[in-house]
């Protein structure tokens, strides 16, 4: 019982370094990990220097921070889910759907301001049903997320009839495309979430909740922890930020459509959250890292499209840095 109780109030409970060599085991595997990460991204900026200059242009590292917020709420949103011990693969899905709605609202009304909130209340529902039937159904998350997924997808092309939908008042984008200090807005507010969910996650009772869980939801349930309602809001979460990135990304392209999601953006989001460090067996991770990781999957993603690299073998190559990073992720875990 007092174990359980230290998982909830004061987060994980560590190795002594002074007894054992697991706790310095895991600092050394972490720095292995980071520095190679470093080397590689390192390695990846020489190699734009000398073949693809027109990389480092101001225009083009702006373009990638924008593409990085969108990896990067989302990414921010998944690790709530992660952390948590889950998995939402319908992130993606949710964001068309929500700013496909969120457009028509806007078009039939007329009036821009309603658009962000249906958005995000779209978001708020589909991660509502999605940690409702985890949490309280008990139904596993990859196959509600799966199917949350699907249908999501299908609502938003039968909704629209695979057209796109721009008609809606210019006042939306306008603001949502406005710059402060140069940098657009999406980067800005990808800041700004990134500061609050590591408040959040890091310094609130709620974070230590969920990491609680993450690490044992048995304990955390013996120690008192509404490991349900907590599960629950994990999804509301990611929910959220999935249609904040709609109104972001509706707002950057200039219309609404099933499409609005590419098809590789689920494999970027986990990429994030995996480079990130952020455990895919639930109680480790940070926001913080997470947005790290959405800026270094964009940056992998612009340099090989820049240099000419297929999108198919793009693929392969985020597909082997996750199955990498997972295996470094489960070493240090054994170490700890």
């Amino acid at each position: 019982m007092q174990s359980a109780t230290n998982r909830v109030e004061g987060g994980p409970v560590q190795s002594d370094p002074t007894q054992g060599g697991g706790f310095s085991k895991r600092i050394s595997v972490n720095t292995l990990v980071y520095t190679l990460l470093a080397i590689v991204v390192l390695a990846l900026l020489l190699v734009m220097y000398l073949q693809a200059p027109n990389f480092f242009r101001v225009n083009n590292l702006i373009n990638v921070l924008v593409q990085a917020s969108i990896v990067g709420i989302l990414a921010l949103g998944l690790t709530f889910v992660l952390v948590g011990g889950g998995i939402d693969l319908s992130m993606p899905a949710t964001l068309a759907l929500s700013g496909v709605l969120g457009a028509m609202c806007m078009r039939d009304t007329n009036m821009a301001i309603v658009g962000p909130f249906v958005m995000l209340a779209i978001g708020a529902s589909i991660g509502a049903f999605n940690g409702y039937a985890v949490a309280y159904m008990k139904m596993t998350p990859f196959v509600v997320t799966l199917a949350t997924m699907t249908v999501a997808g299908g609502a938003a092309v039968w909704i629209t009839g695979s057209q796109s939908i721009s008609d809606y008042p210019l006042e939306f984008e306008d603001f949502f495309v406005s710059r402060i200090l140069g940098l657009p807005l999406s980067v800005w507010i990808f800041a700004g979430c990134t500061i609050l969910a590591s408040l959040v996650l890091d310094r609130t009772v709620f974070g230590r909740f969920i990491r609680a869980i993450g690490f044992n939801p048995v304990a955390a349930s013996i120690s008192r922890v509404p490991v349900r309602r907590v599960l629950c809001l994990t999804y509301v979460v990611a929910g959220v930020l999935a249609g904040l990135t709609g109104v972001l990304l509706v707002a950057r392209l200039g219309s609404a459509s099933a499409s609005l999601a590419s098809d590789s953006l689920l494999l970027d989001i986990i990429s994030a959250c995996v480079i990130g460090r952020v455990s895919i067996y639930g109680g480790v991770g940070s926001p913080l890292q997470a947005a790290l990781g959405a800026i270094v999957v964009t940056l992998i993603s612009n340099s090989l499209n820049q240099l000419g690299v297929s999108y198919f073998a793009s693929l392969v190559i985020k597909g082997t840095i996750i199955v990498l990073f997972v295996y470094l992720d489960r070493l240090v875990r054994r170490s700890a």
